[in-house]
């Protein structure tokens, strides 16, 4: 079918890059034939190999190790001090390392890793805490994205850009460099723990990587729906879901700057499942969540607590043949003068995602308005291959000027950029 005639497509491919690396733990296996309690492990068989080496030795395999790796990383000799302090509670008694030591040890026990070396997708929106430089008429704006690299684990990452007052999209370059943050506090609470990050000023929001920390999160934070949330102060939260290679569950991320993070599990029936978004403001004094519990349909939740989410009311069913096998939210609710605008998404005939959108009551979101009889966004031939072919998908808009922002993420690979003036929705909408 022809493309949506409203629909500006902007050209703007945001692709994977493999160059991109963040160093992480590297755990050497045990072989389970080889297991013998009363034996050293892997992790002291290779600290007494370290320590065996003379002094000289030791200088001269650091040095080849910082001449290989200095450039790809930042404090890269502290990143090596870090990870031997971790690894001290799994070593047996050793002689004192010395300073060199210690580093090299810690070296062994890092390796790469390509956290987008195989998809960067799944994109969501919201204006930059800093608008500073933002183009006359226009803003700036922040991008969170979901990359994938080896053993498909997904880690969220930024980038940043501008609108310009006509709806241009500009995408500020990525810098070479990449990292993960301190965690500067773990706190357990119900259902695990609570973790506080950080980042250091200096660091570009394109270097910014957050990797699972968490066993909840061990192989993957995926899909985060972000939000600017309307409070005493500004802050930006965002749904998330988190998979354990077992199960997933929704967990919430929340920042004033994205420097600065804390993490912690969702609770409740409704918070079991993934796809969560937050609407921008309270409800008649209560949080209020769009959400899919059974796997099928759109779910209306209200709370107390921002991090308890029982019950819920379905209010949108599949009923289009494009949306027939199941349909779920494309980030949080954007406010209009006319009702809440929530982007959708349907599956449809052999598998096939497209982006739609219905209109909610502003006063009671329960009540549905209007509703694209026809996808928004569907792919086109240009956009079918990929990692899963045949999938436009987003985790959110942002409103400017008239217009909706759209990134979007084509067959799980890569990511782009659309704009719809929001009058020509709404007509499609009351069609």
């Amino acid at each position: 079918m022809s493309p949506t005639p409203f629909l500006n497509r902007q050209a703007l491919y945001l692709r994977p890059d493999p160059s991109r690396v963040v160093v992480r733990p590297f755990k050497p296996a045990t072989e389970p034939r080889d297991f013998n309690p009363t034996d050293k492990s892997r992790a002291n068989h290779i600290v007494d190999r370290v320590l065996s080496l003379d002094a000289a030795s030791v200088a001269t395999q650091l040095a080849e190790v910082l001449e290989n790796f200095q450039g790809r990383h930042r404090n890269l000799l502290d990143t090596f001090e870090a990870r031997a302090v971790e690894m001290e509670e799994a070593l047996v008694e050793h002689v004192r390392f010395s300073k060199e030591q210690r580093r090299l040890v810690g070296a062994y026990f890092l390796h790469e890793y390509s956290f987008e070396a195989a998809a960067l997708f799944n994109p969501s929106i919201v204006a930059h805490p800093d608008q500073a430089g933002a183009p006359a008429g226009g803003m700036r704006f922040v991008l969170s994205l979901r990359a994938v690299g080896e053993g498909h684990v997904s880690s969220l990452t930024f980038r940043s850009g501008s609108i310009a007052a006509d709806g241009a999209v500009d995408i500020e370059p990525t810098v070479r460099l990449a990292a993960v943050p301190k965690v500067d506090k773990r706190t357990p609470c119900a259902d695990g723990e609570a973790i506080e990050l950080s980042f250091s000023p200096e660091q570009h929001i394109s270097e910014r990587v957050i990797f699972p920390v968490t066993a909840s999160q061990s192989n993957g934070i995926e899909d985060a729906r972000f939000v600017e949330f309307a409070g005493p102060k500004k802050i930006f939260y965002a749904t998330y879901t988190a998979y354990s290679g077992k199960a997933i569950r929704s967990e919430l991320l929340e920042t004033e700057d994205f420097l600065s993070f804390r993490m912690s599990p969702l609770r409740g029936a409704a918070a079991q499942n993934k796809g969560m978004a937050l609407f921008p403001r309270k409800l008649n004094g209560q949080y209020a969540m769009i959400g899919r519990q059974d796997n099928e349909n759109l779910y209306l939740i209200y709370s107390d607590d921002l991090h308890l989410w029982e019950g819920g009311r379905a209010i949108l069913k599949p009923q289009f043949p494009w949306e027939f096998v199941q349909i779920g939210n494309c980030g949080s609710p954007i406010e209009l003068d006319e009702g809440w605008l929530l982007l959708t998404h349907g599956v449809g005939p052999v598998r096939r995602y497209s982006i739609g959108a219905v209109l909610l009551d502003k006063a009671d979101p329960s009540k549905v308005l209007a509703r694209s009889r026809e996808p928004l966004v569907r792919p086109e031939p240009s956009e079918r291959e990929g990692y899963v072919p045949n999938v436009v998908y987003t985790c959110g808009a942002l409103l400017h000027r008239g217009l909706i922002v759209l990134p979007y993420a084509v067959s799980d690979t890569f990511s782009n950029f659309a704009t719809i003036k929001v009058s020509s929705m709404l007509a499609l909408l009351q069609a």
